[in-house]
């Protein structure tokens, strides 16, 4: 096909078929390799919003005015490609009259006449549809970044055939490669064990029953990173109302979860703290008010009595009052240190070797007894603790459980470590006379609380022990059943 020159068809059906092109906002284009010539159709010019022949058609004005300079080497090789006489279309930008670049496709063949090589194609614009395109690819690049900035995935489970699929980013939470292909049960399997039932379970209710969910979970990636996750899923039913998929998402929240966690610990802390403070208050109130009007009154009891046998029994009296007060005193310095000595350094503590020694120090208590002591520190010997507290915290379980024992068997007194990956428990038990849990259960680790008539009772050994195990961010817990034995599981750390 040849063109007259500029715009113009060299005949009446080239002319025909032109302006059919032209009708259908598209134009056409001529390069003959051997003269050089180019021709465009009057499409062409209307394309780029020129009337015929208003610009100039040549070699110069196409590559150094109209095709963007960036598009110039790829429309270059593909008018110089030798392979095939029919190119692949070629999109590129071209200079309009009044609004900017737009998109254009391009077809390119080739052909020989008369005259020599020529080279011809039609131009269409496509700059809608590739604005179009490009918008969409430009959201789904921030929809991508939006995913990987909340740390969030997608994924369908398929009703019918339980088939599961991943998005992209599930796969990075995961830390898998796309290419494995995960089960339902796989990808169940990656939560912690305790969490593996109620995904399961709310995924079954979201099938059968249509019921969406939303859950906080803790999670395992392939790399072993434990993390929290919230797994979040929506039922998609068909015109009957059963569910056909299930589309959902899991979330990396972990930081938020942790700060929460924290949160919610220190004020349990806090609280803690305060209602203990609450309780200090109140034992410092009542009971050196009680010692001091008990004073108070035998000293003017005294000051009131002239018979020197009365006011001998008065003085011990005031004497019994007074010895009293100062252990009390001792006691609530003894408790105001717990709070001060915790910032104390900790060093790495035997367990095995520090219960030895307070077993050293109790000898004779043992032996009167004929106690058995079992003790098994196997599974986490070493902590690092403040070793008073450590020593001070065993001492007063072992002395309790020999204090309180039964008279009816020998004392067996087990002792042992547990490690639950960051937590160190210390378990210690007995087969002594026990503690009614209904009756005392709320007052077990209170100050001054005796559950028995053992003269040496003071109540004041398991609050100094709940206390120092507190200060320290731990837990102390207590199961009893009477003339059965006593069993404590703390929390270390």
């Amino acid at each position: 096909m040849s063109f007259s020159i500029g715009h113009k068809f060299s005949d009446d059906s080239k002319r025909h078929l032109a302006q059919i092109i032209d009708n259908i906002n598209a134009g056409i284009w001529e390069y003959n390799i051997t003269t050089k010539d180019i021709r465009w159709s009057s499409g062409f010019y209307l394309l780029l919003g020129y009337e015929p022949g208003e610009i100039e058609c040549s070699n110069h004005m196409f590559f150094e005015h109209l095709l963007y300079h960036q598009d110039k080497p790829a429309f270059l090789a593909a008018l110089s490609n030798q392979q095939s006489a029919i190119t692949q279309p070629l999109q590129i930008r071209l200079l309009t009259k009044t609004s900017g670049y737009h998109w254009f496709e391009s077809t390119i063949r080739k052909y020989n006449d008369e005259t020599g090589h020529i080279i011809y194609g039609s131009l269409i614009n496509i700059n809608q549809y590739k604005q179009a395109q490009i918008q969409a690819a430009h959201n789904d690049a921030i929809y991508r970044d939006t995913l990987k900035i909340a740390k969030l995935g997608s994924w369908e489970i398929n009703a019918a055939s339980m088939g599961l699929s991943l998005s992209k980013q599930l796969y990075d939470i995961y830390e898998l490669q796309n290419h494995v292909k995960l089960s339902l049960d796989e990808a169940i399997s990656f939560f912690e064990p305790q969490y593996r039932h109620v995904i399961k379970n709310a995924i079954d209710s979201a099938i059968a029953f249509c019921q969406p969910y939303d859950l906080e979970l803790l999670f395992r990636s392939a790399k072993n990173n434990v993390m929290w996750v919230r797994a979040k899923g929506i039922p998609i039913i068909d015109d009957f109302g059963k569910c056909v998929t299930v589309h959902g998402i899991i979330q990396d929240i972990n930081n938020k979860k942790r700060k929460t966690l924290g949160l919610e610990s220190s004020l349990n802390l806090l609280t803690d703290q305060n209602r203990r403070l609450q309780n200090f208050a109140y034992i410092v109130s009542h009971n050196l008010r009680s010692h001091t009007g008990n004073l108070q009154f035998m000293v003017k009891l005294y000051d009131d009595t002239a018979v020197d046998e009365d006011r001998a029994e008065i003085f011990s009296h005031i004497k019994s009052i007074s010895d009293s007060l100062s252990t009390t005193i001792e006691h609530l310095n003894e408790i105001v240190a717990i709070q001060t000595e915790i910032t104390r350094e900790r060093t790495v503590i035997d367990f095995e070797a520090l219960f030895k020694n307070i077993l050293s120090a109790l000898k004779s208590n043992i032996e009167a007894l004929d106690a058995t002591i079992e003790l098994d520190f196997s599974k986490c010997p070493q902590i690092s603790y403040i070793p008073a507290y450590m020593e001070s915290i065993l001492q007063n379980l072992l002395t309790n459980s020999l204090k309180y024992s039964d008279p009816a068997r020998k004392p067996l007194i087990k002792c042992h470590t547990l490690k639950d990956r960051n937590h160190i428990y210390l378990i210690f038990e007995d087969n002594g006379i026990g503690i009614d849990m209904e009756r005392y259960g709320d007052k077990i680790f209170g100050m001054y609380k005796t559950f028995h008539q053992n003269p040496d009772a003071k109540g004041i050994g398991l609050f100094i022990t709940r206390n120092q195990i507190e200060a320290l961010g731990g837990t102390i817990k207590v199961e009893s059943t009477v003339n059965i034995g006593t069993k404590f599981t703390i929390r270390l750390v």
